[in-house]
């Protein structure tokens, strides 16, 4: 049976709240809007789940972002960066504290990003039907399926919570997951700021000018997309804002002209609104403008970023700990750059797993070499060693002219 009403809802939540923790879903929309649409929630403690329909007229949903506020409970989802963020755009306030167990996942080397059915058969054994996961959960009624599908993501999730706190306890690494739910809970990761739009383009420019008429451009995008409650590609493709950065038509026929643009849509006001954002962004001081993605890692060099991913999978592999929660690409190319980068990887736990063996490596006191087929990090002394070697000399005898011979030799590389 679903809740409909405020007052069986705020008695679910009176009752959850007894709960030292409870498991937490949600079914939502975005296809056509900007922000998520709720449309069902799902709660479970060790005695019984509830479905929410969140869409039931005249419902207050104010007992649940009271529960979910409430520091006695502890709530625990499956990769729920988007519930909490549907939960911080309703109430304003974000869940607290919380569990994530796909992350908990993570942690204890269950790969990364591993999905719910897949958690849930590693660790209780049970499979999932997932056939009404892409179904309409705007539509009413639900039918049998849906309900069964809504309920199973709740109640399974408490037997996989049990199990990955109990083994993040038993290896010593509640702490590390702790410091990740700082970062889940923050508010400020569910802050929108329209002027850091352009930042899902950044590998896409080239030119300071490029990046400063995207930055205005991706901006006005963002605000007019969320003012009207519509995803960002209702208001201008995402091909159409590259095209508008590298081209940086200053009139409504220039406008027109690009390829990518809407036929028409430079005549409406979103046309001059788009024109006025470009002359913003071309008029820009240039020394305003934040680094490109060029630049980022400071010149650090790529065969040491190369050497710095063969430890990362070394040490993620031996700790059993996934690569990515210790360090990403971008962490390594820093790190390359800079031995005191502003970056997780040096900071913390993470400092002390790989951080450190990162910054040995660079400095040529930890050398990396292949036993049993196994790469390994062997501790060495630079000083120790003398200079490199010249390469000796190779001559080869030459057979039916420079031509020919030049030609034998180019075939015969790959084996060498």
């Amino acid at each position: 049976m679903m809740i409909t009403t405020t007052q069986e809802l705020a008695d679910a939540c009176a009752r959850l709240s007894k709960a030292p923790y409870i498991t937490v879903d949600t079914e939502f929309l975005r296809e056509t809007t900007f922000w998520p649409k709720l449309c069902v929630v799902q709660l479970a403690d060790d005695v019984k789940p509830e479905v929410v329909d969140a869409l039931a007229p005249g419902i207050d949903l104010s007992p649940l972002f009271e529960l979910m506020a409430d520091e006695a409970v502890l709530k625990v989802f499956h990769s729920g960066r988007q519930d909490i963020e549907i939960f911080h755009h309703l109430s304003g306030k974000v869940p607290h504290p919380v569990f994530d167990t796909q992350v908990a996942a993570m942690v204890l080397g269950f790969g990364d990003s591993i999905s719910y059915d897949q958690l849930v058969g590693r660790t209780t054994g049970a499979s999932i039907d997932k056939s009404s996961r892409f179904t309409d959960w705007s539509r009413r009624p639900l039918s049998d399926e849906q309900v069964a599908y809504a309920i199973a993501d709740v109640t399974h999730l408490r037997e996989v919570y049990e199990k990955l706190a109990a083994d993040l306890e038993k290896r010593g690494r509640a702490d590390w997951l702790l410091e990740e739910m700082e970062v889940l809970t923050s508010p400020s990761t569910y802050e929108s700021h329209p002027e850091d739009a352009w930042q899902r383009f950044r590998t896409r420019l080239r030119k300071p000018r490029e990046l400063a008429v995207m930055i205005e451009v991706a901006a006005w995008r963002e605000r007019e997309a969320q003012s009207r409650d519509v995803p960002r590609s209702r208001v201008l493709k995402d091909d159409a804002l590259v095209e508008i950065a590298t081209r940086a038509p200053r009139t409504v026929d220039a406008l027109a002209s690009l390829r990518a643009f809407p036929r028409g849509y430079e005549r409406s006001r979103a046309g001059q609104e788009i024109i006025e954002a470009v002359t913003r962004g071309v008029e820009r001081d240039p020394e305003s403008l934040p680094a490109m993605e060029r630049e980022r890692g400071g010149g650090g060099n790529p065969a040491t970023v190369e050497l710095l991913k063969v430890l990362l999978r070394m040490i993620a592999e031996r700790h059993a700990v996934a690569a990515k929660v210790l360090a990403n690409v971008d962490d390594l190319e820093r790190i390359a750059a800079d031995d005191e980068a502003d970056v997780a990887a040096l900071s913390g736990w993470r400092r002390e797993l790989f951080g450190e063996q990162a910054l040995k490596l660079k400095a040529g006191t930890l050398a990396l070499a292949v036993e049993r087929g196994r790469v390994v990090a062997v501790e060495r002394d630079p000083a120790e060693d003398g200079p490199l070697p010249a390469p000796k000399p190779r001559h080869r005898k030459r057979r039916n002219g420079g031509g020919a011979a030049r030609a034998s030799e180019t075939a015969a590389a790959p084996d060498q």
